[in-house]
């Protein structure tokens, strides 16, 4: 895990260790350990706040087991999943006062990977960070904190949030657009080239 990543404090398995590990569905346990730290990486590039961040993926984990079930029979799994955590993220920004921090953790995160040289190219990308922040898409914005700010691959984006890869695609051109026009930058259709 990088220096910017929080660190599971053994709390992130909560959901899990709530029964003893024979009485959990095994495809649960499956599924809680390829998506616990992707889902815990983006609630703390919202949040800001690595303890905030664990709660929430715990209670969200949590939720999905209760409905595992159901959650089973839906027409994609790993969308409902998805759908939950972001739920659960809005709910906990919707406390008066609070805001996304996707900007500064972002921005800070970058800073402490780079050296003084490079100071000046992430001084711009706070730009970006924050009309990223500005998409008025919820799936742009997702797809695009998931593929650039967090660096997964399109299959790995589309899997975490039950879409396509080219679904995944298409939001990032259509992200691209939008952010080109808001920075003033020319956008190149060429460069789609995407991860």
């Amino acid at each position: 895990m990088g220096e910017d990543e929080p660190e599971p404090s053994g709390a992130g398995n909560r959901a899990v260790s709530v029964t003893s590990a024979g009485v959990l569905p095994v495809d649960f346990t499956a599924f809680h350990s390829q998506q616990h730290r992707a889902y815990l990486r983006y609630a703390h590039l919202q949040l800001g706040n690595a303890q905030d961040a664990e709660e929430i993926v715990d209670d969200v984990f949590t939720f999905l087991l209760e409905v595992w079930p159901h959650a089973l029979r839906e027409a994609s799994l790993h969308a409902f999943a998805w759908a939950a955590l972001r739920e659960h993220v809005e709910r906990r920004l919707a406390v008066p006062g609070r805001r996304v921090a996707m900007v500064e953790t972002a921005w800070f995160a970058s800073l402490r990977r780079s050296s003084r040289d490079r100071l000046e190219l992430l001084e711009s990308k706070l730009g970006l960070y924050a009309a990223i922040a500005e998409l008025p898409s919820e799936k742009q914005y997702d797809v695009v904190l998931l593929s650039f700010v967090l660096g997964n691959d399109s299959d790995t984006v589309g899997r975490m949030m039950g879409i396509s890869p080219a679904t995944v695609r298409s939001h990032i051109r259509g992200a691209r657009r939008t952010l080109s026009r808001e920075l003033g930058v020319d956008w190149i259709p060429g460069e789609d080239k995407d991860r």
